[in-house]
Protein backbone atom coordinates (compact mmCIF):
# COMPACT_ATOMS: atom_id res chain seq x y z
CA UNK A 1 0.00 0.00 0.00
CA UNK A 2 1.15 3.50 -0.83
CA UNK A 3 0.43 6.34 1.61
CA UNK A 4 0.33 9.82 0.10
CA UNK A 5 0.66 12.69 2.56
CA UNK A 6 -0.43 16.18 1.56
CA UNK A 7 -3.08 14.41 -0.49
CA UNK A 8 -5.20 17.52 -1.07
CA UNK A 9 -2.32 19.65 -2.38
CA UNK A 10 -1.05 20.58 -5.81
CA UNK A 11 1.20 17.51 -6.01
CA UNK A 12 -0.56 15.10 -3.67
CA UNK A 13 -3.94 15.35 -5.37
CA UNK A 14 -2.75 14.41 -8.88
CA UNK A 15 -0.42 11.78 -7.41
CA UNK A 16 -3.37 10.04 -5.76
CA UNK A 17 -5.26 10.18 -9.07
CA UNK A 18 -2.33 8.78 -11.06
CA UNK A 19 -1.70 5.93 -8.63
CA UNK A 20 -5.39 5.05 -8.40
CA UNK A 21 -5.70 5.03 -12.19
CA UNK A 22 -2.82 2.53 -12.32
CA UNK A 23 -4.63 0.22 -9.92
CA UNK A 24 -2.33 0.82 -6.95
CA UNK A 25 -3.59 0.40 -3.41
CA UNK A 26 -3.54 4.04 -2.25
CA UNK A 27 -4.33 5.69 1.05
CA UNK A 28 -4.59 9.49 1.05
CA UNK A 29 -3.58 11.29 4.24
CA UNK A 30 -4.55 14.86 5.08
CA UNK A 31 -5.47 16.94 8.10
CA UNK A 32 -9.08 17.37 6.98
CA UNK A 33 -11.66 15.81 4.71
CA UNK A 34 -10.79 15.15 1.08
CA UNK A 35 -12.58 14.36 -2.17
CA UNK A 36 -10.87 11.32 -3.61
CA UNK A 37 -11.14 8.97 -6.59
CA UNK A 38 -13.25 5.83 -6.08
CA UNK A 39 -11.41 3.11 -4.21
CA UNK A 40 -8.94 5.43 -2.47
CA UNK A 41 -8.96 5.20 1.32
CA UNK A 42 -8.59 8.31 3.45
CA UNK A 43 -7.00 8.79 6.85
CA UNK A 44 -6.59 11.98 8.85
CA UNK A 45 -3.29 12.85 10.48
CA UNK A 46 -1.33 15.90 11.52
CA UNK A 47 2.46 16.10 11.40
CA UNK A 48 2.38 18.44 14.39
CA UNK A 49 0.89 15.51 16.35
CA UNK A 50 3.19 12.53 15.66
CA UNK A 51 0.92 10.28 17.69
CA UNK A 52 -1.58 10.43 14.79
CA UNK A 53 0.90 8.94 12.32
CA UNK A 54 0.90 5.32 13.50
CA UNK A 55 -2.69 4.85 12.35
CA UNK A 56 -2.10 6.88 9.18
CA UNK A 57 0.88 4.77 8.11
CA UNK A 58 -0.43 1.36 9.24
CA UNK A 59 -0.20 -1.29 6.54
CA UNK A 60 1.85 0.82 4.14
CA UNK A 61 5.06 -0.24 2.44
CA UNK A 62 5.69 2.99 0.51
CA UNK A 63 5.29 6.64 1.46
CA UNK A 64 5.11 9.94 -0.37
CA UNK A 65 6.26 12.47 2.21
CA UNK A 66 5.50 16.16 1.80
CA UNK A 67 6.05 18.85 4.38
CA UNK A 68 7.08 22.48 3.97
CA UNK A 69 7.30 23.20 7.69
CA UNK A 70 10.87 22.82 8.87
CA UNK A 71 9.81 23.33 12.47
CA UNK A 72 8.29 19.86 12.50
CA UNK A 73 9.92 16.87 14.17
CA UNK A 74 11.09 15.01 11.07
CA UNK A 75 12.70 12.33 13.22
CA UNK A 76 9.32 11.45 14.75
CA UNK A 77 7.72 11.25 11.31
CA UNK A 78 10.45 8.93 10.02
CA UNK A 79 10.29 6.83 13.19
CA UNK A 80 6.56 6.31 12.63
CA UNK A 81 7.23 5.33 9.01
CA UNK A 82 9.88 2.82 10.05
CA UNK A 83 7.66 1.37 12.78
CA UNK A 84 4.88 0.86 10.22
CA UNK A 85 7.21 -1.19 8.05
CA UNK A 86 7.50 1.37 5.24
CA UNK A 87 10.40 0.38 3.01
CA UNK A 88 10.47 3.23 0.48
CA UNK A 89 10.05 6.99 0.86
CA UNK A 90 9.73 9.56 -1.90
CA UNK A 91 10.39 12.90 -0.23
CA UNK A 92 9.28 16.16 -1.82
CA UNK A 93 11.98 18.69 -1.03
CA UNK A 94 12.83 21.84 -3.03
CA UNK A 95 15.53 22.99 -5.42
CA UNK A 96 16.48 25.51 -2.73
CA UNK A 97 17.94 22.64 -0.71
CA UNK A 98 20.86 22.83 -3.14
CA UNK A 99 20.59 26.25 -4.80
CA UNK A 100 20.20 28.16 -1.52
CA UNK A 101 20.99 25.57 1.13
CA UNK A 102 19.70 26.23 4.61
CA UNK A 103 20.43 24.29 7.76
CA UNK A 104 16.74 23.37 8.11
CA UNK A 105 16.25 22.07 4.58
CA UNK A 106 19.48 20.11 4.66
CA UNK A 107 18.55 18.64 8.05
CA UNK A 108 15.30 17.28 6.61
CA UNK A 109 16.99 15.75 3.57
CA UNK A 110 19.77 14.34 5.74
CA UNK A 111 17.24 12.79 8.09
CA UNK A 112 15.54 11.04 5.19
CA UNK A 113 18.76 9.75 3.67
CA UNK A 114 20.00 8.53 7.07
CA UNK A 115 16.70 6.87 8.02
CA UNK A 116 17.65 3.39 6.85
CA UNK A 117 14.61 3.40 4.54
CA UNK A 118 15.03 3.38 0.76
CA UNK A 119 14.65 6.95 -0.44
CA UNK A 120 14.24 9.18 -3.47
CA UNK A 121 14.33 12.98 -3.15
CA UNK A 122 12.47 15.29 -5.53
CA UNK A 123 13.72 18.88 -5.74
CA UNK A 124 11.29 20.89 -7.89
CA UNK A 125 11.64 24.53 -8.79
CA UNK A 126 8.76 27.00 -8.75
CA UNK A 127 5.27 25.66 -9.39
CA UNK A 128 3.17 26.88 -12.32
CA UNK A 129 0.17 26.51 -10.00
CA UNK A 130 1.43 29.36 -7.83
CA UNK A 131 -0.22 31.61 -10.43
CA UNK A 132 -3.58 30.60 -8.93
CA UNK A 133 -2.60 31.85 -5.47
CA UNK A 134 -0.99 34.97 -6.89
CA UNK A 135 -3.56 36.10 -9.40
CA UNK A 136 -6.69 34.00 -9.91
CA UNK A 137 -8.84 36.39 -7.89
CA UNK A 138 -7.79 39.53 -9.78
CA UNK A 139 -7.94 37.79 -13.14
CA UNK A 140 -11.48 36.59 -12.47
CA UNK A 141 -12.57 39.97 -11.14
CA UNK A 142 -10.97 42.37 -13.62
CA UNK A 143 -8.75 40.40 -16.03
CA UNK A 144 -5.59 41.69 -14.35
CA UNK A 145 -2.58 39.77 -13.09
CA UNK A 146 -0.71 41.44 -10.22
CA UNK A 147 2.71 39.95 -9.47
CA UNK A 148 6.21 41.14 -8.57
CA UNK A 149 9.32 40.92 -10.75
CA UNK A 150 7.41 41.04 -14.03
CA UNK A 151 10.33 40.37 -16.36
CA UNK A 152 12.27 37.78 -14.36
CA UNK A 153 11.87 34.32 -15.89
CA UNK A 154 12.03 30.95 -14.15
CA UNK A 155 11.55 27.38 -15.46
CA UNK A 156 8.21 26.83 -13.70
CA UNK A 157 7.04 23.24 -13.40
CA UNK A 158 3.55 21.77 -13.67
CA UNK A 159 2.85 20.02 -10.33
CA UNK A 160 1.34 17.11 -12.25
CA UNK A 161 4.77 16.46 -13.76
CA UNK A 162 6.15 16.24 -10.23
CA UNK A 163 3.36 13.82 -9.35
CA UNK A 164 4.15 11.63 -12.36
CA UNK A 165 7.82 11.49 -11.37
CA UNK A 166 6.78 10.65 -7.79
CA UNK A 167 4.53 7.87 -9.08
CA UNK A 168 7.44 6.43 -11.04
CA UNK A 169 9.73 6.57 -8.01
CA UNK A 170 7.10 4.89 -5.84
CA UNK A 171 6.25 2.08 -8.23
CA UNK A 172 9.37 1.41 -10.34
CA UNK A 173 12.86 0.16 -9.61
CA UNK A 174 15.98 2.20 -10.20
CA UNK A 175 15.20 5.35 -8.23
CA UNK A 176 16.59 4.41 -4.82
CA UNK A 177 19.25 6.79 -3.57
CA UNK A 178 18.57 9.35 -6.30
CA UNK A 179 17.81 13.06 -5.99
CA UNK A 180 16.07 14.64 -8.98
CA UNK A 181 16.03 18.34 -9.86
CA UNK A 182 12.70 18.99 -11.59
CA UNK A 183 11.81 22.05 -13.67
CA UNK A 184 9.62 23.07 -16.54
CA UNK A 185 10.91 23.19 -20.14
CA UNK A 186 11.66 26.92 -20.44
CA UNK A 187 11.98 30.19 -18.55
CA UNK A 188 8.69 32.08 -18.22
CA UNK A 189 8.20 35.55 -16.73
CA UNK A 190 5.12 36.77 -14.84
CA UNK A 191 4.30 39.00 -17.81
CA UNK A 192 4.39 35.94 -20.07
CA UNK A 193 2.24 34.05 -17.58
CA UNK A 194 -0.44 36.73 -17.95
CA UNK A 195 -0.29 36.36 -21.74
CA UNK A 196 -0.57 32.57 -21.51
CA UNK A 197 -3.52 32.71 -19.13
CA UNK A 198 -5.21 35.25 -21.36
CA UNK A 199 -4.80 32.91 -24.33
CA UNK A 200 -6.18 30.02 -22.28
CA UNK A 201 -9.33 31.87 -21.24
CA UNK A 202 -9.79 33.65 -24.56
CA UNK A 203 -9.59 37.18 -23.14
CA UNK A 204 -6.62 39.55 -22.67
CA UNK A 205 -5.15 39.68 -19.17
CA UNK A 206 -3.37 42.90 -18.20
CA UNK A 207 -0.19 42.74 -16.14
CA UNK A 208 0.58 45.03 -13.19
CA UNK A 209 3.87 44.77 -11.34
CA UNK A 210 3.51 44.35 -7.58
CA UNK A 211 5.97 45.43 -4.90
CA UNK A 212 7.87 42.79 -2.98
CA UNK A 213 6.26 44.02 0.25
CA UNK A 214 2.74 43.57 -1.11
CA UNK A 215 3.62 40.16 -2.47
CA UNK A 216 4.98 39.11 0.93
CA UNK A 217 1.73 40.04 2.69
CA UNK A 218 -0.33 38.24 0.06
CA UNK A 219 1.63 34.99 0.23
CA UNK A 220 1.50 34.85 4.02
CA UNK A 221 -2.06 33.61 3.49
CA UNK A 222 -0.68 30.39 2.06
CA UNK A 223 2.85 29.74 3.37
CA UNK A 224 4.96 30.32 6.50
CA UNK A 225 7.00 33.55 6.50
CA UNK A 226 10.27 31.69 6.02
CA UNK A 227 8.96 29.98 2.88
CA UNK A 228 7.60 33.27 1.54
CA UNK A 229 10.92 35.09 2.06
CA UNK A 230 12.85 32.32 0.35
CA UNK A 231 10.41 32.16 -2.55
CA UNK A 232 10.58 35.91 -3.14
CA UNK A 233 14.37 35.77 -3.09
CA UNK A 234 14.32 33.13 -5.80
CA UNK A 235 11.72 34.71 -8.07
CA UNK A 236 13.20 38.16 -7.72
CA UNK A 237 16.91 37.37 -7.97
CA UNK A 238 17.37 33.82 -9.24
CA UNK A 239 20.92 32.53 -9.28
CA UNK A 240 22.44 30.59 -12.14
CA UNK A 241 21.35 27.23 -10.74
CA UNK A 242 17.75 28.42 -10.39
CA UNK A 243 17.71 29.49 -14.05
CA UNK A 244 18.85 26.04 -15.18
CA UNK A 245 16.33 24.04 -17.20
CA UNK A 246 16.63 20.46 -16.00
CA UNK A 247 16.18 17.54 -18.44
CA UNK A 248 15.06 15.18 -15.67
CA UNK A 249 11.29 15.30 -16.30
CA UNK A 250 11.74 14.37 -19.95
CA UNK A 251 14.34 11.73 -19.13
CA UNK A 252 12.20 10.12 -16.43
CA UNK A 253 8.81 10.35 -18.12
CA UNK A 254 9.85 9.91 -21.75
CA UNK A 255 8.09 13.11 -22.83
CA UNK A 256 8.81 16.84 -22.64
CA UNK A 257 7.99 18.65 -19.44
CA UNK A 258 4.66 20.50 -19.53
CA UNK A 259 4.93 24.15 -20.54
CA UNK A 260 3.29 26.95 -18.59
CA UNK A 261 0.93 27.56 -21.53
CA UNK A 262 -0.17 23.92 -21.45
CA UNK A 263 -0.68 24.12 -17.70
CA UNK A 264 -2.76 27.29 -18.15
CA UNK A 265 -4.96 25.63 -20.79
CA UNK A 266 -5.65 22.69 -18.49
CA UNK A 267 -6.45 25.00 -15.56
CA UNK A 268 -8.25 27.79 -17.40
CA UNK A 269 -11.38 27.32 -15.28
CA UNK A 270 -9.51 28.67 -12.24
CA UNK A 271 -9.18 32.06 -13.96
CA UNK A 272 -12.55 32.45 -15.70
Amino acid sequence: MIVVTGATGNVGRPLVEILAARGEDVTAVSRGEAELPPGVAHRTADFTRPETLDAAFAGADRLFLLTLDHSLDIAAILKAADAAGIGRIVFLSSERAVTRPSEEAQAFENAVTASGIEWTILRPGGFASNAVAWAAETIRARREMVMPFGDVGLPLIDPRDIAEVAAAALTEDGHTGRAYLLTGPALVTPRQQAEAIGAAIGEPVAFTEQTREAAFEQLLQYWPAQIVEGSLDVIGSPNRAELHVSPEVERLLGRPATSFAQWAERNAAAFR
